[in-house]
């Protein structure tokens, strides 16, 4: 009986060491977790970041944008009489000068008219002929001649018409360019829907794009850019020729063109171009590391370092570059702005800052 009492007061012994060890276990987690056990005074250890002293500095303000390029001029072929194309002079990727015919479409029925429209001319000139001399001699009245000269008239336009079909049966080069693939070949019955080609002159490209709207007042005719385009590591110049007269309200940017020289052939037409607009010089810029701007709800905040500790500042900035951004206000010179673990910041957190560059 005795033994039993032992084992019981073993086990009790045994569950009671355990509880008691849980709870020491406990309370030394949330003490951890509090900070209490992260230095000898119970304060949490500060956090180790980084960060840049912001002085002011001269900024090359440039825009990075996207624009498209576009042939100087280019369109496509089509007729403007339905017929057989019988013949076509063209070859494809060819030069071609303004004026050329490119294709002939069929005439015949076309001509027949306008040799019987010659005919009913010739005798509604002669009618009018007679008339008018009759009218002298007062043997007809001014009306009867009035008509005859009408007649002669209609008869006359009928003749122009026709002419003016026949000529646009020659489909000829608008302008001097580089002729694409052709869609027909020789007996295809084509329509004014028909395309039969297209034509591009390329010898000077136009770059399109678009700015935001605040940058709208700095942007004038004959300012230059530079752009390159994918594939090739050169740089191109260019020249604003044109500028629309308002901001599109959905987008609100202002759209504008440049031409550049492509005598070489180095552009092609329906390519993207990445523009670099150079912009007004700014003086006593605050300029920082992108990744230390953090975007929230009502704009965008940095932290920096005081007395010890993370502070928040609501800053308002400007242009982006690849990896730094200006900004416009809330920052002043001396201001250590931390760089990394901003996401995780909160105010007034403990850190300990390494300063690791200054910002240019």
């Amino acid at each position: 009986m005795k033994i039993k009492y032992l084992v019981y007061t073993l086990l009790i012994a045994g569950v009671g060491a355990l509880v008691f060890y849980r709870i020491s276990e406990n309370k030394k987690q949330k003490t951890e977790a509090s900070g209490g056990g992260g230095s000898k005074d119970g304060k949490k250890p500060p956090m180790a970041v980084n960060g840049v002293v912001v002085t002011p500095q001269e900024f090359a303000n440039t825009l990075s944008l996207s624009g498209s390029i576009d042939a100087d001029e280019q369109i496509e072929v089509r007729t403007e009489v339905s017929g057989i194309a019988e013949k076509i002079f063209f070859t494809e990727g060819a030069k071609v000068s303004k004026g050329q015919v490119l294709v002939k479409i069929n005439d015949i029925e076309l001509r027949a008219q306008a040799g019987q429209a010659k005919t009913r001319q010739t005798l509604a000139a002669e009618n009018e002929r007679r008339a008018k001399l009759l009218l002298q001699k007062e043997a007809i009245s001014q009306e009867e001649y009035d008509i005859a000269s009408a007649d002669f008239k209609t008869a006359q336009a009928q003749t122009q018409l026709i002419n003016a079909q026949i000529a646009k049966t020659s489909i000829r080069a608008p302008f001097a360019g580089t002729i694409g693939l052709r869609n027909i070949s020789p007996g295809t019955y084509v329509t004014p829907e028909t395309l039969i080609t297209t034509l591009v002159s390329s010898n000077k490209i136009k770059i399109t794009f678009s700015i935001p709207e605040k940058y709208a007042a700095q942007m004038k005719v004959d300012s230059r850019i530079s752009f390159t385009v994918a594939g090739s590591g050169e740089k191109f110049e260019a020249k604003v020729y044109a500028l629309e007269p308002a901001v599109e309200v959905s987008t609100r940017t202002l759209r504008v063109r440049a031409m550049a020289d492509n005598a070489k052939g180095k552009l092609l037409p329906g390519t993207f171009a990445n523009v670099i607009l150079p912009l007004d010089m700014v003086k006593d810029a605050f300029v920082i590391p992108t990744e230390a701007i953090v975007p929230v709800q009502d704009g965008k905040k940095v932290f920096v370092s005081k007395n010890g500790q993370a502070q928040e500042i609501m800053v308002e900035t400007g242009t982006r570059t690849d990896k730094d951004i200006v900004v416009l206000s809330g920052l002043k010179a001396g201001d250590t702005v931390l760089t990394t673990g901003v996401l995780t910041l909160k105010k007034e957190t403990p850190v300990k800052v390494s300063v690791t560059q200054k910002a240019k």
